[in-house]
């Protein structure tokens, strides 16, 4: 598409459509103040499992009447299912791109009067079962005057702007196949919640989390107090540094001092390297608690901190001063040599602090790599200063139907750059960021997302090439950028955007993925460190990309190239990446499909001059026949990291219920539970339900054809979580949907359980899942209140039998309260109560002052 014209005419579309029957800005504020804005689920089994009937509903108190017929006001919404309707009520519906549409007026509109409502039926594709399928902050904007959003629209509690979802075809997504999801309740989360065995507090102190490989506790305590000293080997400086910032937490100032100091009689930690332990492998390390001594040995640094942090985790979250720490030995090495997650704030941005307490506690757990997803469509989150386009840009998103000053709003935004999600991380934060995880030894691996999911850089390098035409430096202009101005390509996208993909035919594409690349290795020097692994994304891309594109078809043409047709791009692509990572001795990664030609087979690995590329395998989404490819990519001497989307998807909803936040395209929830039993050496034991929650019994026969076994199983590099941020707007949202169930992964990633071996259903794996349940709420999440972080809490589950109401939680020892008068006041349950109104009966979760879980009603 030719963007000097489609500028041009966005501009022009954002003038007033017609002059007469003007809104006055007090007019449009009085309007939107004072009018309720209400989305609806009105049908998901309108058509099956494609379709779904929604509404919009406007319910008119304001004292402004809107006029008949065509009119200059418009009402943008976002929508995260594409809109089907095109017409309703006298209102075209349009779509501008993403997830943004707008409704205007046509001649046949009637007019909404003060004391009046309109209600606006549409019909979307696939389904609405949660309040956070529906984005906040609709707006109205009248001529050329400044947007207004509806108030009622302009907050994080969905009641206020969507209709209760209550009925059978509102929970469900469908009944044409059958949607055979439990929705949760009361009475279901207590039937999950019962357990045979008990874990006392004591047990669960002592429960490191992730398991070690051998613990051997011993009689006597080891009293740590301010008579202590550490001496440490002199390349350790940095791990003591941590510890101590940790120590000091818990009220204790050790004197630390390189080893060749004598201590005297004081007692000591003695922490130290030797290569020989764990016949020498990687990050593991010895721990030994005597009553005046404790000793850590790792076999690298690395190794050391780790065994710091297994002394840390038998701390007693709430002690000061004098902690007793049992005497133990420790002998302990990872399962995996990554253990990651994955961190989307590109769509939505959560600030500097989300990422800085994210990656402290992440450390706390033995893991030790952030995926940081950076770039994406809705936002660039990183200063690069030679092409500030990219964050003054993409940094942003606003209402510029031009995006010269900002993208398009998407994902709830709203109108103006100080609604949520905006912003970035200056290049000084990020190198300070990567100071604090390298001392932690977290790795930090960036993506630059390409060639799809790219429409923030391909704006923003857009934006840049205007500024240079304007001056008329075209060789400036052209430099970095992203699209060809005659390509009329079109395709639209599972997000719904039809302009997102890098021209992967342009020189300037890849000279602005060297120029970031760049940019980044600087600041990782900066910081005293090394990039080592760069993403490049590579899923998704929307079908069509390319094909209209002048630049493509004079590369088919030139011969012997490799490149012959549009199904060429994306391996020339890829490699053509690949192979500038290499010269800059980068290891490159990418989404499974942007390494896949179709279903089975991948790209040809001998194409790639690095000798490892990684490669996240996500979609195990077994009736869509591509579950098996983290086998086949890893049999093609592709490096895999497990990904899985049934398990591993933190943007998903705790349990499956409207209230819950989050997508739910993998499976209907994933639980810390869930999580927890997840099998990375066995790929296919994972195979559970469909996604219509059918249980699985013959996977080959779901498929339909031969599953591969894993043939290379050293190419399996390890396990990672992921956390989208579509519906994750705020610093508090997405550390709730990370934590606890990162400390799943953690457990997954590090250590490998008995049960494994015969499936999660078995009797070891829920004594295995109740010690770990009861230390996180016996410890960990007092721990991690004090690292600010308020990790999401279970709701409680509940039955009232024989007049008495009976409740449990899914993780041992937390509070539970009810309430009998509408949440006025709560009462802690510690045992049967007799109720006599079970209607009127609410339940809740606790952990300390400022932590509950969601209210739920005994009823529901």
């Amino acid at each position: 598409m030719n963007f000097k014209h489609t500028l041009l005419a966005t501009a022009m579309v954002a003038t007033p459509l017609f002059t007469h029957a003007a809104l006055s800005q007090a007019q449009l504020q009085r309007f939107t103040q004072g009018t309720e804005f209400m989305f609806a689920v009105e049908d998901n089994f309108h058509k099956g499992v494609g379709s779904v009937l929604a509404s919009i509903t406007l319910k008119n108190d304001s004292g402004v009447a809107l006029p008949k017929g065509e009119s200059d006001w418009q009402i943008y919404i976002h929508s995260i299912r594409k809109i089907q309707t095109k017409q309703v009520a006298g209102l075209k519906i349009e779509h501008i791109n993403g997830d943004l549409n707008r409704l205007v007026p046509t001649k046949e509109f009637a007019g909404l009067n003060s004391g009046e409502s309109l209600k606006v039926q549409y019909e979307a594709s696939a389904w609405l079962a949660a309040y956070s399928d529906f984005m906040p902050r609709a707006f109205m904007v009248a001529n050329s005057q400044k947007p207004v959003i509806f108030a009622n629209t302009d907050t994080e509690d969905f009641t206020q702007f969507v209709a209760p979802i209550e009925r059978e075809n509102q929970l469900k997504r469908y009944n044409d196949p059958v949607d055979y999801t439990k929705i949760a309740n009361a009475q279901l989360r207590f039937e999950r919640n019962q357990q045979k065995l008990s874990v006392s507090k004591e047990e669960a102190i002592k429960r490191i989390i992730p398991k070690p490989s051998n613990v051997d506790f011993n009689r006597g305590t080891a009293v740590l107090n301010s008579d202590w000293q550490i001496r440490y080997a002199g390349r350790l400086k940095s791990e003591v540094n941590v510890f101590t910032q940790s120590l000091a937490s818990y009220g204790l100032k050790l004197e630390a001092k390189p080893d060749h100091i004598s201590v005297a009689n004081s007692p000591v930690i003695i922490l130290k390297v030797d290569e020989s332990i764990a016949k020498g492998k990687a990050e593991s390390y010895r721990l030994e608690v005597d009553d005046e001594k404790i000793t850590v040995v790792g076999t690298d640094n690395a190794g050391v901190f780790y065994g710091i942090q297994s002394l840390l985790a038998l701390f007693s979250p709430d002690v000061q001063g004098n902690i007793e720490i049992p005497n133990v030995e420790i002998e302990d090495s990872p399962r995996f040599s990554w253990r990651g997650m994955h961190y989307d704030n590109a769509r939505n941005y959560h600030g500097k602090d989300a990422l800085f307490k994210l990656v402290e506690h992440m450390a706390r757990y033995k893991m030790n790599v952030l995926h940081w997803h950076f770039s994406e469509d809705e936002g660039w989150r990183l200063e690069i200063p030679d092409l500030p386009e990219l964050t003054q840009i993409g940094g942003y998103r606003c209402f510029d139907l031009s995006e010269q000053s900002c993208l398009l709003t998407q994902l709830g935004t709203g109108p103006f750059k100080s609604g949520s999600g905006n912003g970035y991380l200056s290049r000084k934060d990020f190198v300070e960021l990567l100071k604090f995880a390298t001392a932690r030894h977290i790795k930090i691996v960036p993506e630059i997302e390409g060639p799809g999911h790219a429409r923030a850089s391909i704006k923003a390098m857009e934006a840049r090439y205007k500024k240079f035409t304007d001056i008329g430096n075209d060789s400036a202009a052209s430099t970095y950028l992203l699209s060809e101005p005659d390509d009329k390509s079109q395709y639209l996208t599972v997000q719904n955007y039809h302009d997102n993909s890098m021209n992967v035919c342009l020189d300037s594409t890849y000279a602005f993925i060297d120029k970031v690349t760049y940019e980044l290795q600087s600041m990782y020097r900066d910081a005293g460190t090394r990039l080592t692994h760069l993403h490049f994304g590579g899923d998704e891309v929307g079908s069509g990309s390319w094909s209209q594109s002048k630049a493509c078809q004079a590369l088919f043409s030139e011969p012997n190239n490799g490149v012959a047709g549009v199904a060429d791009l994306k391996p020339y692509f890829t490699q053509r990446v690949a192979s500038l990572f290499d010269k800059r001795g980068i290891t490159p990664g990418a989404w499974e499909d942007g390494l896949m030609y179709d279903k089975v087979n991948p790209f040809n690995r001998d194409g790639f001059p690095n000798k490892e590329v990684t490669v996240n395998v996500w979609d195990n989404i077994w009736e869509w026949g591509v579950a098996d490819r983290a086998y086949r990519l890893a049999n093609d001497g592709y490096q895999v990291i497990l990904s899985h989307g049934t398990h591993l998807y933190f943007d998903h909803p705790y349990e499956a219920h409207p209230d819950e936040r989050g997508y739910y395209w993998a499976t209907r929830y994933i639980d810390t539970k869930k999580a927890f039993g997840y099998m990375p050496d066995d790929v296919y034991g994972n195979a559970d339900f469909t996604r219509n929650r059918e249980p699985i019994v013959n996977l080959e026969a779901l498929v339909g054809r031969e599953l591969p076994k894993l043939e290379k199983p050293e190419n399996i590099l390890g396990v990672q979580g992921q956390v989208w941020s579509e519906t994750i707007r705020t610093e508090e949202q997405v550390l709730a949907m990370i934590f606890p169930r990162i400390l799943s992964v953690a457990e997954r990633a590090w250590h490998k359980a008995e049960w494994e071996s015969l499936g999660a259903n078995q009797n070891n794996f829920a004594k295995d899942w109740q010690e770990f349940a009861a230390a996180v709420s016996v410890k960990e999440l007092t721990k991690l209140q004090k690292g600010g972080v308020n990790a999401n809490l279970p709701v409680p589950g509940a039955l009232l039998k024989d007049g008495k109401l009976h409740a449990n939680s899914a993780f041992p020892y937390l509070t539970i309260e009810y309430s009998l008068n509408n949440g006025k006041t709560w009462l802690h349950y510690s045992e049967p109560v007799s109720i006599n109104d079970a209607q009127a009966v609410q339940l809740r979760t606790r952990h300390g002052e400022n932590n509950v879980s969601r209210v739920a009603n005994l009823n529901k």
